[in-house]
């Protein structure tokens, strides 16, 4: 944008992994049921019953607000939200208004600091199903008070893409805090988007747009860039933004108008009545912060000074946690008292096979599926006989795919395979002045500058090594020994 500086808020919504939901004893599995199957008279708002709040939500609450810095409540309560949906089954929504759980946080993305204004606790509304080709619409109330947290972002990114990152870091810390599964595909994360924008030289923000409901992080990037657009293309052309909510055609590419925007006083706020407020001792909120693990932005620090591995390559650990865990599992086997030269060998050897070998092995699988049965030991081994020449890359992937599924140490499959180790490389030497006495022919066309000679010999070498060592060092051994 020329003239404009763009504003973005978020408001994401993530349910909660909890066993049972907000205010009532039924199962927190809305996804495994059939519809309208796991509900009861406290979810579903019958007269005459009484909630009870899942103490269990408020910790995860409280373990996300203190990962984020944010300053923890002592005294919360819970709030009536008014308004009238098909999905709400009681006519209001049981929120927090005016006393959150937590406040003024923050949360770092690429090296900006996001600032979190608050992060509450709510019950989620139900489902609604728009059966193709019907005119009408089902309702399944199963979501229906599963407890959901509510995080709001002050109006600190500046562009569609700052907005992905910071959704996908999020979704990160939820997932190492083990608050949140955040599946955006199973809606179990959603996204809001607040978007102004204002002339160059101002500071008073722009009218603000919401765009609800963004199910994925392509949408909400690409909503956000359309709005922008929208938004400086109305402005140029002389028109007026007014605040309203807006929702994201994904086949068209573009915003639509749903409603003008509610203000707070429009959903009639009070204190739940049948409710008591919520009081938290110093020693819960001190348990609370003892359970904070390391976080992805920690991690990634970490990882890059203590194993001296890429940006790019820390990624991967830090995006699969387990996989992080269970490479430094395998590092811990490569022994302390190597040379700085050969540890680092390995560890990247133990990289490269993570990223372009087992994972396509694994298939969509994480290496604690109780199917994967490569142990850190055995695949530490691997890397080591690989690190000292004595197997091939071929030979190695190949014992790889065996692992994961055996659980077998690579020494065994090669001694049942009849593969011998090469000791060393004199031995390899030796073995390729062999195959050079026998095969004049092709020593003298190698010397007459017919490349293929080179390419038979190191088809010989790779045979009488039955594939223990790579073609790239037999090509070079033999150049060596006919140069």
């Amino acid at each position: 944008m020329e003239k404009y500086i763009p504003t973005i808020g978020l408001e994401i919504h993530a349910e909660l992994n909890t066993k049972s939901k907000m205010f009532c004893s039924c199962p927190n599995t809305s996804l495994e049921n059939e519809p309208n199957t796991n509900i009861c008279p406290v979810c579903m708002g019958h007269p005459g019953t009484l909630p009870v709040a899942n103490i269990e939500a408020i910790r995860k609450i409280l373990l996300v607000g203190r990962a984020l810095e944010c300053e923890l409540a002592s005294v919360s309560k819970f709030d009536r939200k008014h308004y009238f949906y098909p999905d709400l089954p009681k006519g209001y929504q049981i929120s927090q208004y005016d006393m959150p759980l937590c406040e003024r946080g923050v949360l770092d993305i690429e090296g900006k600091v996001v600032r979190i204004t608050r992060i509450h606790l709510e019950e989620d509304a139900g489902k609604l199903l728009h059966p193709s080709g019907s005119s009408h619409t089902l309702v399944d109330y199963n979501r229906a008070g599963a407890p959901l947290m509510e995080l709001v972002t002050e109006p600190d990114l500046s562009s569609a893409s700052e907005a992905r990152v910071f959704a996908q870091e999020l979704q990160l810390v939820l997932r190492y805090l083990k608050a949140s599964d955040a599946d955006m595909e199973k809606g179990q994360m959603r996204i809001e988007a607040n978007i102004s924008i204002r002339p160059k030289g101002t500071e008073t923000l722009g009218t603000k747009v919401e765009v609800k409901n963004l199910n994925s992080f392509r949408n909400v990037e690409q909503a956000i860039s359309y709005e922008l657009k929208r938004q400086e293309e109305l402005l140029k052309s002389g028109g007026v933004i007014i605040q309203e909510t807006r929702g994201w055609d994904e086949k068209k590419g573009e915003t639509y108008l749903q409603r003008e925007k509610e203000e707070a006083h429009d959903y009639r706020y009070f204190p739940e009545p049948d409710l008591p407020p919520i009081m938290i001792s110093e020693d819960e909120l001190n348990g609370i912060s003892a359970l904070v693990p390391e976080l992805p932005v920690a991690r990634r620090k970490r990882f890059q000074e203590e194993f001296s591995i890429s940006a790019s390559e820390t990624e991967l650990f830090v995006q699969l946690k387990e996989l992080g865990e269970y490479f430094e599992k395998v590092v811990s086997e490569f022994g302390e008292q190597l040379s700085f030269g050969i540890l680092s060998r390995q560890i990247h050897l133990a990289v490269n096979y993570m990223q372009s070998d087992l994972i396509g092995i694994l298939r969509g699988r994480t290496v604690t599926d109780q199917s994967v049965r490569l142990t850190p030991e055995n695949f530490a081994e691997l890397i080591i006989l690989l690190q000292e020449e004595k197997i091939s890359s071929a030979i190695a992937k190949s014992l790889l795919k065996e692992m994961v599924e055996t659980g077998a140490d690579p020494s065994n499959l090669l001694e049942d395979r009849g593969i011998a180790l090469i000791k060393d490389k004199n031995e390899v030497e030796h073995i390729a002045k062999e195959i050079i006495v026998k095969n004049p022919k092709a020593v003298e066309d190698f010397k007459n500058g017919k490349e293929n000679a080179l390419q038979f010999l190191v088809g010989q070498m790779m045979g009488a090594t039955k594939g223990a060592v790579s073609p790239e060092g037999a090509r070079d051994i033999l150049k060596k020994l006919l140069i």
